[in-house]
């Protein structure tokens, strides 16, 4: 209110006119009070938790996930649904969406919450049809992403892939309803214990480590473009980059990782035997290793796709769960195909990352399309604080 009295002692009635004075008077207090209502609003407080009621591990996750993060009870959204991974369209929009959208309407939160936390069996992709670059087959997450739009207007078809308004807006600051998507994130890995893990980790994340960027041998793509000028964008002292036909393996106070995983034909390690730092994120170009969250059997390993003997759920593929698994804290993912030019870009991801950027915020300005086949698994609100900081 002291702000509000020195403002209208300041103008000046005979610059600018008595109606243009009051209009501006008005324009500027509604401002300052829009800013005094918002002040206290936490990160925490733009956070809907999504559980589901039939899944013990679901409910779990998300009451611990509320607790970590101090998250106000009723940003709690309980559905009903299966616990099955893929669902068609109608169990999506009756069983998922539908109830998404009560939940906000109901606590008011349709503006305030910007993040929408998925978790372990809440269904994971929706079965479609139609060819590949036009399939209705999608992500739950990335779909829900879209949500936001939709209820307000947007005419965003089911038949994806959408245009993501937040790709690459370096200067655009995330907010409802500049950025009219809320950015949803999953917290999942094989077992309960591996998501509590990642929690921790990401409530400990710190800036520090190396930043590892593994380019696959052959020159003809964009792939190894945005890999390379990924590496251009992080701190040299920091940098870790292998430009060879070797793969990097047991690396060591890793903070970031990005390379082609599967897609790398001198990959054939299944699991990447790093050492990751609370807080550490990485990024594959890699089509299916979001495809599922059951665990392989011990003694399976990368396959090829001539041979479905030596596939696991559907694919040969390796699977982002495995660095769950293994310590890192955030991942992406891809639940069907999404091809190399909607894959998140590293060369966005990592560097926004690394200057501050939130989990959610670093991961949707760097994928260039929505309601597609896009997954990000962590903490949405993980970022890495200074060194110095507590």
């Amino acid at each position: 209110m002291h702000e509000l009295g020195a403002l209208l002692s300041s103008l000046d009635y005979t610059k600018y006119g008595r109606f243009a004075a009051c209009l501006l008077l008005w324009t500027l207090a509604s401002a300052l009070l829009n800013n005094a209502a918002t002040r206290d609003v936490r990160p925490a407080d733009c956070v809907l938790v999504v559980v589901n009621r039939r899944s013990a591990d679901s409910m779990r996750i998300g009451d611990t996930y509320l607790r970590a993060r101090a998250i106000p009870a009723d940003h709690l959204c309980r559905l009903d649904v299966t616990t099955d991974e893929e669902i068609s369209r109608d169990v999506y929009i009756h069983g998922v969406e539908q109830p998404i959208t009560a939940c906000l309407s109901a606590q008011k939160l349709t503006e305030q919450v910007l993040y929408i936390v998925t978790t372990l069996h809440v269904p994971l992709k929706i079965a479609g049809s139609g060819d590949a670059a036009h399939t209705t087959q999608a992500a739950v997450d990335s779909e829900l992403a879209a949500l936001y739009g939709r209820l307000h207007g947007a005419l965003i078809p089911y038949e994806g892939p959408y245009r993501n308004p937040y790709f690459a807006k370096w200067g655009t600051v995330f907010r409802h309803p500049d950025v009219p998507i809320y950015m949803v994130t999953r917290l999942a890995g094989y077992d309960f214990a591996d998501v509590a893990r990642s929690i921790e980790n990401a409530l400990a994340a710190k800036n520090r480590g190396k930043v590892v960027i593994d380019v696959r041998a052959d020159e003809n793509t964009p792939g190894n473009s945005w890999l390379r000028l990924a590496a251009k964008r992080v701190p040299l002292d920091r940098l870790v980059l292998d430009d060879s036909a070797k793969v990097l393996y047991d690396q060591t106070d890793v903070i970031a990782y990005a390379s082609w995983g599967f897609n790398d034909p001198d990959r054939h390690r299944r699991l990447l035997g790093f050492k990751w730092l609370p807080g550490a994120i990485m990024t594959e170009f890699v089509s299916t290793n979001a495809r599922t969250f059951l665990r392989p059997p011990a003694t399976w390993t990368l396959g090829n796709w001539k041979d479905t003997a030596t596939w696991f759920s559907g694919s040969p593929q390796d699977m982002s769960a495995d660095e769950i698994h293994e310590g890192v804290t955030g991942v992406t993912g891809h639940v069907y195909e999404p091809y190399l030019e909607l894959n998140p870009r590293p060369d966005i991801l990592i560097p926004a990352y690394i200057d501050g950027r939130n989990l959610a915020e670093s991961f949707y300005l760097s994928v260039p399309a929505i309601s597609w086949q896009n997954v990000m698994i962590g903490d949405p609100l993980c970022a890495l604080r200074p060194i110095s900081a507590p």
